[in-house]
């Protein structure tokens, strides 16, 4: 298979046919990549990592060892996803009732800048917010505000985090202030948002 050298697929990777990989991005050892799928610019897939058929991936994506991503599976732009940490994409799977097939997978979308901590398992058919993260070990059973920190079985939220991840403390008009990113938040109705 002919392919521009802009990035690196190690020797013991198996890409497929009608994949396409931007400019940077590295594809280590023991990995696959199936058919149909687009993946962005600058990312690094580690070892033994499973990208499954017409997933999408943004740039800028870290996806460490051990990690399928599969079919139904949407990561945007500066996604971190932890050493062994799973993703689903059927609800009630039966083998004795097989669901094959695109039409029966439920769809999981992971916003711009998430964080998914190690062995963390993410139930299919939830959205996990910008910036949000997800400590190692947790359950996400729901949805995933922006900038929220969750940890848990199942997931709860426990605290703010901002775009760089530094935990968020709101003083009494709840503002918070970044010096890592140099953003400041704002908590409101339970919901952060960054103030321009």
């Amino acid at each position: 298979m002919d392919r521009p050298q802009n990035y690196y697929i190690d020797k013991h990777a198996v890409v497929d046919d009608n994949v396409t990989i931007g400019e940077g991005t590295k594809i280590w050892h023991f990995s696959h990549v199936q058919s149909g799928t687009t993946i962005g610019k600058k990312c690094v897939l580690g070892q033994n990592v499973n990208v499954g058929n017409n997933v999408s991936i943004g740039n800028y994506c870290k996806i460490q060892n051990n990690v399928s991503v599969y079919e139904g599976v949407t990561l945007e732009d500066y996604v971190f996803c932890g050493p062994s940490m799973v993703f689903t994409n059927i609800l009630d799977p039966r083998c004795k009732y097989p669901q094959v097939g695109a039409e029966y997978y439920v769809q999981t979308l992971v916003k711009e800048g998430a964080s998914i901590g190690a062995n963390a398992t993410i139930v299919c058919g939830n959205t996990l917010g910008k910036h949000c993260m997800i400590g190692a070990g947790s359950v996400v059973t729901k949805d995933v505000p922006d900038y929220a920190l969750v940890v848990g079985i199942p997931a709860k939220i426990i605290g703010w985090v901002s775009e760089a991840g530094r935990r968020l403390e709101f003083d009494k008009n709840g503002i918070a202030h970044c010096s890592k990113s140099n953003k400041t938040y704002k908590l409101e109705n339970n919901k952060v948002t960054e103030i321009e």
